[in-house]
């Protein structure tokens, strides 16, 4: 089967494409500090890419496989929205994976790299902006399996310690902690101070990986309607929350 996957939660645009015998192209996009995330105008064009680059045409991709966060609002709008138009338009299969879980997959399956868990627990934190961060823990085993411990939850980087809790509640087991994600590296000092293990800044175990997303993918049993598969926000936009603010505001002036 080919799988078309991508993945928009963060800043970044990562794209990959799953071939027949399971060979994996990647793409990504990572704006710079200063410059505006591509989502809505890199995504397709990299899939386009991808697809020439493999010598498929768009009528040979059967399945996409699309990160459903939790992430920015509006990159995970886009690249729900671009999942939904190109699985209808081709009348292909649809699936949405947690881009958490694709997060911790790779970071406990990173073949010789050297943060990389061998029977410990991994905690995927992305930067949720407003200081916070999008936290949920998984479980890394033999790097065969990553069973999630504690689900995703936007919290201030000093309350880890709660998800941490948690994760032992429901039987995390032994082992140092490593936590990857944008969050984990804007937040390391915060993190640092519950004894946990954050990778080098430019590690690639921070990266959200499209052909991971593709990977999980193959194991979800499409929707059978495409409205289905919805963003993962875990709160509420911030539009909405500056819209309510401002009518607030209003209320208790008059």
């Amino acid at each position: 089967m080919i799988v078309l996957g991508f993945d928009t939660a963060t800043r970044a645009t990562a794209v990959a494409l799953m071939l027949d015998d399971r060979e994996v192209l990647r793409a990504r996009d990572d704006p710079g500090p200063a410059e505006h995330p591509g989502h809505a105008t890199r995504l397709l064009a990299m899939a386009d890419e991808l697809l020439a680059t493999a010598g498929i045409g768009w009528r040979g991709v059967e399945r996409v496989a699309v990160g459903l966060g939790p992430g920015t609002f509006t990159g995970l709008r886009v690249g729900v929205a671009t999942a939904r138009g190109i699985a209808q338009s081709l009348a292909i299969e649809l699936v949405g994976v947690s881009s958490s879980l694709a997060l911790a997959t790779a970071a406990a399956r990173a073949p010789g790299e050297r943060d990389a868990p061998d029977e410990g627990r991994v905690l995927a934190v992305i930067d949720a902006r407003r200081g916070e961060v999008f936290a949920a823990a998984y479980r890394a085993s033999g790097r065969r399996s990553v069973s999630e411990l504690a689900t995703p939850r936007a919290i201030a980087p000093d309350q880890l310690g709660s998800v941490i809790a948690l994760a032992q509640e429901q039987g995390a087991g032994t082992g140092a902690w490593l936590a990857v994600g944008d969050g984990a590296v804007r937040y390391r000092p915060q993190l640092e101070a519950f004894g946990v293990t954050i990778p080098d800044d430019f590690s690639r175990l921070h990266l959200v990986d499209a052909g991971t997303v593709c990977e999980l993918g193959m194991r979800e049993r499409p929707v059978t309607a495409y409205e289905q598969i919805l963003p993962d926000y875990r709160r509420r936009p911030d539009a909405e929350l500056a819209l309510e603010s401002v009518a607030g505001r209003g209320a208790v002036a008059r």
